[in-house]
């Protein structure tokens, strides 16, 4: 029989792989409508619209890890590189029964991790620079627990896809902007309305963030559980997360807000000490309040 850890694994699994899948469906459907408004409704344009929609997502399934780390600016590490952090790693990685991860370092100033990557054969855990040098062992340790549950939940996946094809998205719009400049007033039968062009460039960013902010906020609740399970406490992250959020106060992340998703803390929040909403705006992590307040309610 089953252990209640073990059931809960794979419903979150099978939870995630629906989610990807749903995911991938609107994101190619929200491109295939983009691209034939822009086209007039012509079903060349949308023939355009889904070979586009493919691109994206395969490109995205493919070679997502590949695109967050570079936003991060961070580089793959080797044992010899940094031992001990990546000594951590294969602990954490055999004690949760995952494969051996890349394990890369980004040099961001604010404390703060991701992981990436279609799979547990093919994840990547990364910090920052700033975590490696303002937290204890136990914290970093409780992070890269909650980084690696992401991997073992299998939802890595679901946050790069949607990252990727989000940031395809806005691209999109912000092309589309651009032609409402110079598509001057008229509206016949080869050019599209401009005041559609307009109402695209300004809906299908939100329609991204709304499609990440969906399958974001209940991902970071399971991981924590999941890290605290593995490391029989939830202090050591809730100390950590306590931390980070006082830290990236004071210490903005230039990071592209479809990528602030993947990290263990949002990191556009201290945009906000410079006047800028951003971590509101693009809220996909649940309170850092309710994760440490859960997360210290736990006993094993």
């Amino acid at each position: 029989m089953c252990k209640p850890t073990t059931v809960y694994i794979v419903l979150t699994m099978f939870k995630n792989a629906f989610k990807t899948t749903i995911l991938l469906a609107s994101m190619g459907g929200l491109i295939v409508a983009i691209a034939g408004i822009l086209g007039g409704g012509s079903s060349g344009s949308v023939m355009i619209g889904l070979m586009m929609a493919l691109v994206m997502v395969g490109g995205s399934y493919w070679f997502s890890d590949s695109l967050a780390l570079k936003s991060a600016k961070a580089q793959v590490i080797t044992e010899a590189d940094h031992p001990e952090f990546y000594g951590m790693i294969r602990d954490l990685s055999q004690r949760a029964g995952l494969p051996m991860p890349r394990v890369a370092v980004s040099p961001a100033d604010q404390p703060n991790a991701f992981a990436t990557g279609r799979g547990p054969n093919k994840a990547v855990v990364c910090a920052t620079t700033g975590l490696l040098q303002s937290m204890t062992h136990s914290e970093i340790e409780g992070v890269m627990a909650h980084e690696l549950m992401h991997v073992r939940h299998r939802d890595i996946l679901i946050g790069s896809v949607a990252a990727a094809i989000a940031t395809a998205i806005s691209s999109i719009a912000q092309m589309a902007m651009f032609a409402s400049m110079f598509s001057g007033g008229r509206d016949d039968e080869d050019r599209p309305n401009p005041l559609a062009i307009l109402l695209i460039s300004l809906v299908a960013p939100m329609a991204a963030g709304l499609m990440q902010m969906a399958i974001s906020r209940s991902r970071e609740f399971d991981a924590d559980r999941g890290a605290a399970e593995l490391l029989g406490t939830g202090q050591t992250l809730a100390t950590a997360l306590e931390k980070i959020e006082a830290i990236a106060k004071s210490t903005p992340m230039a990071v592209a807000p479809a990528q602030a998703q993947a990290y263990i803390h949002n990191p556009l929040a201290g945009m906000q000490s410079r006047g800028v909403n951003m971590s509101k705006l693009f809220s996909t992590h649940p309170s850092t309040d309710e994760r440490i307040r859960r997360l210290r309610a736990m006993t094993f």
